[in-house]
């Protein structure tokens, strides 16, 4: 996986692009696939900064807008999964897509890094432009964004005309709104700081762990004479048109007699004069070729009167190829408008490039940056995060899943973008005609999915034959057998069973006990396991925590409690949550006494012996395992006590309970149940589940299956 880093802004007019650039070009020379990706640009128009950066790494932005012309087929594409990369720049959704649906763009957005993370090396992330969105809630923006694509943010605030404690106050703002994100912070980078404040300003921002200071360098703010020429609506009658993207460093308005203005010309100054004043045009000009006057970038005439015929020919004559433009502005709208543009780092300006890396390059220190940069790794994990994981997992390895719910609205919309996201291939069960007439009323394509009816001969009998094999002990006959598997609910079990499809996923429309019960009677348990549990993931807003079960056992005994503890750490450690288990109580260690608890300090006494290695703890409460304050009063020497990741609750009353209060009340996301002691995943919905659920509990799936087959193996390898 590739290494990433988010630069961010803290507001408008902070410099990012020059940070941007040089962190860039620091990247470059240390790894060798490096990619830009801007996660937002706006709705028209080619992103310049995007345009830019790609082409330090060899592939400029295309000059069409998002999602129109041919060149931009890729990005425009219906399909999340599509990777809108042009070799590498890239960027996720527009301002425009924010506005509609902000949850579903910030799905998209980790979605296309995702694609583009796989290829490369190193991803560089530049945030928003604040050009669109409010400040106040920019920033916060891309905390929610940077967090969700698990990459640390280097926090770029401005020094412009600020003093030093206002830089400070600027940056704690700013690291305050981050943080309440759980985003990591990298450094900050003040930039454009007045060169007599920047040992102060060094000094005050020092706490904030990697801290740089950028000064003021005019050249960077400075426009190009091409930008002042397009600002003041003036054309080009002299000089040559490549001179035009060289800087205006300054601007000298040609008042005065000529001895005057030559006084106040400077280096890379515009000159500003009224156009029929050729006496003041040619002492200029004749003094831009002097050896004794500083050297000028440009001439602008005013009025709308061009010079005399004779005038230009004698100021041809001069060679100097010196940009000179006219415009109809008086000299005065002309000055006002010169002054007022700004200069930006991707006017085209060459120069401007090479001057912002030598800057940056100077005034950080990019080894230690990188460095930096390889250690950090972001702790927090957001629903997001998980969801795009678990689908990423899923893809690596493609499993076939049954639906048995085969003409469900939600199930064929769910079905849709499993498939066309590429996280597995679909079984949908059902008379094929009426799961095509449910599917173009569910307005979806499901025409890639493998469309089985239970009731087709064949495979009925099949199925039957297989049933009745494993239950003929319980007095099954075959003509039974084959009355059960017209149940779509036996139907895709046992073909799962049969190694038809990999795993199944059901609920939307039928009870659990529905749904279960198949997989009970026909997978049976997997070797070592005693009882068919659950978990639910639960997803907060920085971490994945595991509850256990809350769904199938109503009162486990203690071997039961071990039982599903064990599962539930494995299944904690498929999914990438490293298993530290709190067996829950209402009383914390040695405290209390009672059937209750001592069921649970049994069952904790169990699981030691059972897998010595695992961290486990209990019994616990809850606030001691989740809250490491609490944890250091009641269980100081814990390595579980305030950091558990694994909740076994011991009974379903409290589990179930649980886990709705904690996603009610926190906002927590809730993935689950998801079954685990099975042979084979088989995996409930919730009747209340939403396409999304489907999805997740299709991936997840998939991925019990991918680490079942593995199990399999281990003790062949």
């Amino acid at each position: 996986m590739a290494r990433s880093l988010y630069v961010a802004a803290s507001g408008p007019e902070s410099g990012k692009s020059i940070v941007a650039l040089g962190v860039l070009e620091a990247i470059r020379r240390r790894v060798g696939r490096v990619a830009v990706y801007r996660p937002v640009v706006r709705s028209t128009g080619p992103d310049p900064l995007l345009r830019l950066l790609g082409s330090r790494v060899g592939v400029p932005e295309p000059d069409t807008p998002p999602g129109t012309g041919p060149t931009d087929s890729a990005r425009s594409a219906p399909d999340p999964a599509a990777r809108p990369t042009i070799g590498t720049a890239a960027w996720g959704v527009t301002y425009d897509d924010v506005h509609a649906d902000p949850k579903a763009a910030i799905g998209t957005i980790v979605e296309r890094f995702r694609a583009l993370e796989r290829d490369h090396d190193a991803v560089l992330v530049v945030g928003t432009d604040y050009t669109d969105v409010g400040a106040p809630t920019e920033l916060a923006f891309n905390g929610q964004v940077a967090v969700n694509l698990g990459a640390p943010v280097l926090l770029v605030v401005s020094g412009t005309q600020r003093a030093p404690a206002d830089i400070q106050a600027g940056a704690e703002i700013a690291r305050q709104d981050l943080a309440a994100k759980s985003c990591q912070i990298l450094g900050v980078v003040a930039n454009r700081v007045a060169a007599q404040d920047i040992e102060t300003v060094r000094r005050l921002l020092t706490p904030y762990g990697g801290c740089c200071v950028i000064p003021d360098l005019p050249v960077l703010s400075s426009p190009t004479v091409r930008k002042l020429v397009k600002a003041c609506d003036a054309e080009l009658i002299l000089g040559n048109d490549e001179n035009l993207d060289v800087e205006a460093e300054g601007f000298v308005v040609a008042a005065m007699t000529l001895p005057r203005v030559l006084e106040y010309l400077t280096e890379s100054s515009v000159v500003i004069l009224p156009g029929d004043r050729a006496d003041l045009l040619v002492g200029v000009l004749t003094a831009h070729r002097s050896q004794t006057f500083p050297r000028l970038s440009g001439v602008l005439l005013t009025g709308g009167l061009p010079p005399e015929p004779n005038v230009l020919l004698l100021l041809d004559g001069l060679d100097t190829q010196l940009p000179m433009a006219l415009t109809s502005l008086n000299t005065f709208e002309a000055a006002t408008v010169a002054v007022t543009t700004s200069g930006a780092l991707t006017d085209g300006s060459e120069r401007k490039v090479q001057a912002a890396i030598d800057l940056f390059t100077h005034c950080v220190d990019t080894t230690r940056l990188l460095d930096r940069l390889d250690l950090a790794r972001s702790v927090a994990v957001t629903p997001l995060m998980f969801e795009n994981d678990l689908v990423e997992r899923a893809r690596n390895d493609r499993r076939r899943i049954v639906l048995p719910e085969g003409t469900e609205p939600r199930v064929l919309t769910a079905a849709a973008q499993v498939l066309s996201r590429n996280i597995a291939d679909i079984t949908l069960l059902g008379d094929p005609d009426e799961v095509a007439r449910a599917a173009a009323r569910a307005g979806v394509d499901v025409g890639a999915a493998h469309v089985v009816d239970p009731r087709e001969p064949g495979l009925r009998n099949r199925l039957a034959a297989e049933y009745h094999r494993l239950r003929a002990h319980k007095g099954v006959t075959e003509d039974a057998a084959l009355d059960v598997v017209t149940d779509v609910s036996y139907a895709g079990t046992l073909m799962v069973g049969l190694g038809l499809a990999d795993g199944m996923v059901s609920g939307a429309v039928h009870t659990t006990a529905h749904t279960i019960r198949p997989a009970f009677e026909t997978l049976r348990t997997s070797p070592g396991v005693c009882v068919v549990s659950s978990v639910f993931f639960m997803c907060l807003t920085d971490r994945v925590l595991v509850y256990g079960d809350c769904a199938v056992n109503p009162d486990p005994t203690a071997e039961q409690l071990a039982d599903i503890a064990i599962s539930s750490a494995r299944t904690a450690a498929a999914f990438g949550v490293e298993p530290r288990v709190a067996m829950l109580s209402y009383s914390t260690g040695e405290s209390g006494r009672g059937i209750d608890v001592d069921k649970v300090r049994q069952a904790t006494c169990l699981v030691r012996e059972r897998e010595p290695g695992l961290q486990i703890e209990g019994p616990i409460q809850y606030d001691a395992a989740i809250d490491a304050g609490v944890a250091s009063t009641k269980l100081p020497d814990s390595t579980v006590a305030g950091r558990a990741t694994v909740f076994i609750f011991p009974d379903l009353n409290t589990g179930n309970n649980t886990y709705k209060a904690v996603q009610r009340c926190a906002g927590a996301v809730a993935v689950g149940p998801v079954l685990q002691g099975l042979r084979r995943p088989v995996n409930d919905l919730s009747r209340g589940a939403t396409v999304p659920d489907i999805v997740t509990t299709v991936a997840i799936t998939a991925v019990q299956s991918q680490q079942m087959d593995q199990h399999e193996t281990e003790p062949h390898r």
